[in-house]
């Protein structure tokens, strides 16, 4: 790899490594399997840099490393494991709390239009600037702004999301 794509990759990671790791962490749940599995993912796209052609799709190429890299260790893994009879001594987090929550405000994103959803994933889900999601969806940063703005506003508002965790106090006050 000559000197200017080396730089060209190097850019690359600058720029889009913080939100290829938000991805790996989805992946994996873990904070340091997360970073072990983009790195791995990042030093099979660096051997294959002079193959992508297209470089709006470099994203995508190290997603699908990692997804076949993490379910490679998954593999690994269940060869590693072994049923016993004896438990072990130590106890296993309890992810459960957690997914009843994705799969709650999954429900609640859901409820809300299609340009309101769009412009919240590409805010907090995929950590983009106003300025890019305005770019994505063509239309105005202000828009961007109320738009997200305005998604935030019902999702506070949100019943449903309420009556899915009875136990957590609104944060707003209730209107008569």
């Amino acid at each position: 790899m000559n000197r200017t794509r080396h730089d060209e990759f190097r850019d690359y990671v600058e720029a889009r490594g913080h939100i290829l790791l938000r991805a790996a962490l989805h992946l994996t749940g873990d904070r340091a399997e997360a970073e072990d599995l983009l790195q791995a993912a990042l030093a099979k796209t660096y051997l294959a840099w002079d193959r992508i052609q297209d470089r709006s799709s470099v994203d995508g190429y190290v997603r699908r490393a990692m997804v076949n890299t993490q379910i490679s260790w998954w593999r690994r893994r269940k060869l590693e494991i072994y049923p016993t009879d004896d438990l072990p001594d130590q106890p296993v987090d309890d992810h459960t709390r957690r997914s009843e929550l994705r799969d709650a405000l999954g429900r609640a994103l859901d409820r809300l239009p299609e340009r309101q959803r769009m412009a919240v994933v590409l805010r907090y889900y995929e950590d983009m600037p106003e300025n890019e999601i305005a770019e994505v969806l063509g239309i105005s940063v202000g828009t961007v702004k109320s738009t997200v703005s305005r998604a935030m506003a019902k999702l506070r508002d949100d019943s449903a999301l309420e009556e899915d965790f009875p136990g957590i106090p609104p944060q707003h006050p209730q209107r008569p």
